[in-house]
């Protein structure tokens, strides 16, 4: 069933329990109205959800194969390993969920999230790596593997709920993470000096190195995604949003950030702040 979170789980100084509805920055709400009114304008056929299918969106051709190929996804498997780790308990009896609030399905909508009480921006696979430590369990990587697997089963179950991750107004702090999220965005980089913004608001739909890039709006609704690439080389095509961010940094030629650090998940907040409204589609493939 679909539903449409309206509300907004808070952090650290509120039980895990509660829920409350937190306005969102007028600021903030300003550019999402700026960011989506510009691609609504540049793709004035696609509506809004259409965008999380990116390229696929954009050509008859590509989206048929696209859905051809999702028919038989290459990634079920993994999907459900993740489902089984999510489920599985710890050694002290305890599993994921005991860190989370809500249901299961509403999760994936409720990250990246401003914590409070520590100050930073947490995103989902961070908050998946503290409960396994705060459980007394091993570290994990934190780009693919284990964790993408446990992540995108996050994102499967949550298909049809709504991106809706908010920046609270009068919050100081969450609005300067906010805001270096946006710069970090914005920002030229690397030796081919280009921003996220160039390739990604700016261009979108147009061809390079054999690829059509994608609109910005949209990219999150379906991560940890399965992509053709990465399965090539590792098998394990499953990769977080941070790995797609250091892979974007890698290909400008430029140094990429450590994941879950102020950086990528700063970046992150802003990326999905952008989408709000938007449906998570599940998890797909991607070339």
């Amino acid at each position: 069933m679909k539903k449409i979170i309206t509300t907004v789980a808070v952090t650290a100084l509120l039980s895990s329990t509660a829920v409350f509805s937190v306005q969102q920055s007028s600021v903030v709400q300003s550019d999402i109205d700026a960011f989506q009114g510009h691609f609504k304008k540049r793709f004035p056929e696609l509506s809004l959800n259409d965008f999380s299918k990116g390229p696929y969106a954009m050509s008859e051709d590509k989206m048929s194969q696209f859905e051809a190929l999702m028919e038989m996804p290459p990634f079920e498997d993994h999907v459900e390993k993740g489902g089984k780790l999510w489920k599985t308990a710890f050694k002290n009896g305890k599993t994921y969920s005991s860190c989370f609030s809500g249901d299961d399905e509403t999760i994936r909508t409720q990250y990246p999230r401003w914590d409070v009480a520590k100050g930073k921006v947490v995103s989902l696979e961070k908050a998946l790596l503290d409960c396994r430590v705060k459980n007394g369990e091993k570290k994990i990587g934190s780009g693919k593997g284990k964790l993408a697997w446990i992540s995108a089963y996050l994102t499967t179950i949550a298909e049809g709920q709504t991106i809706n991750v908010i920046v609270p107004e009068g919050d100081e702090k969450a609005l300067a993470a906010y805001n270096a999220g946006k710069k970090f965005f914005y920002a030229k980089r690397g030796q081919l000096n280009l921003s996220c913004a160039n390739c990604h608001v700016d261009n979108p739909g147009r061809r390079i190195r054999g690829n059509t890039l994608s609109p910005a709006l949209g990219q999150v609704t379906h991560f940890p995604v399965w992509r053709g690439k990465w399965a090539k080389k590792k098998g394990d095509g499953f990769g977080t949003i941070q790995r797609r961010y250091g892979g974007c940094n890698k290909q400008v030629r430029a140094q990429p950030f450590k994941r879950q650090k102020d950086a990528y998940s700063n970046l992150e907040y802003f990326h999905t702040i952008m989408s709000n409204g938007m449906e998570i589609s599940g998890t797909e493939y991607r070339e």
